[in-house]
């Protein structure tokens, strides 16, 4: 089960007694650099502890206010509680089919599979725009060529919690991640997935407990 940091539960002291505060200040207390604790507003910001105005600052969010149930309450939610259903594709599909599914689906990342199911890579919006910008050929370029492959994909289980998904998308910079269930009697060991999350699974999950009272 993650825990947030002992930097980070400073930073949220700190908010208790100084919102709104910037960065800078936070930083200056905490007596680091603006860029170490970035990632850590990150983190607190996108669970709910902190919110962020322009030109203002930051300041306590709705987690922080009602931490005597809220963090308890984000522990025991599990990613399989609110995982969608993963938009999948095969590394065979050409780049053409796989910029349609992209938009019929209306999601900004699809994971490759192979006949079985199991992952093999995730191609994005920016991947199939680099190869399909100035290029006629995208009906006969399969996807597997142009798509992300490990040790570059990132991917939770879903008895993991859903902080855990959250701090990953902070750490690596994505909008969603695969749901995986390894399989570990296949040699080498394979990923089987299973679903996806988002962050606007994270978002939906975040204002409905803090609409609980």
């Amino acid at each position: 089960m993650i825990e947030f940091t002992n930097r980070q539960l400073d930073i949220i002291e700190i908010l208790k007694k100084h919102e709104p505060i910037t960065a800078e200040q936070i930083a200056e207390l905490l007596s680091v650099s603006k860029t170490t604790i970035r990632s850590d507003l990150a983190v607190l910001v996108m669970t709910g502890y902190l919110d962020a105005k322009p030109k203002v600052g930051y300041f306590l969010g709705n987690a922080a206010k009602y931490e005597d149930r809220l963090p308890n309450k984000l522990h025991e939610i599990k990613v399989k509680d609110i995982q969608g259903l993963p938009v999948i594709i095969q590394g065979k599909t050409p780049v053409h089919d796989a910029v349609i599914s992209l938009f019929m689906e209306d999601v900004g990342t699809l994971v490759v599979v192979d006949s079985e199911g199991y992952l093999e890579g995730i191609v994005s919006r920016k991947d199939l725009l680099k190869v399909t910008l100035g290029n006629a050929n995208t009906t006969t370029i399969p996807v597997h060529l142009v798509m992300t492959r490990h040790p570059n994909i990132y991917t939770v289980l879903q008895d993991d919690p859903i902080l855990e998904a959250a701090r990953k998308m902070v750490q690596f910079e994505v909008d969603s991640l695969p749901v995986v269930e390894p399989d570990n009697d296949q040699q080498p060991a394979k990923q089987l997935v299973v679903g996806r999350i988002t962050k606007t699974h994270l978002t939906k999950v975040l204002l409905e407990i803090s609409q609980e009272r």
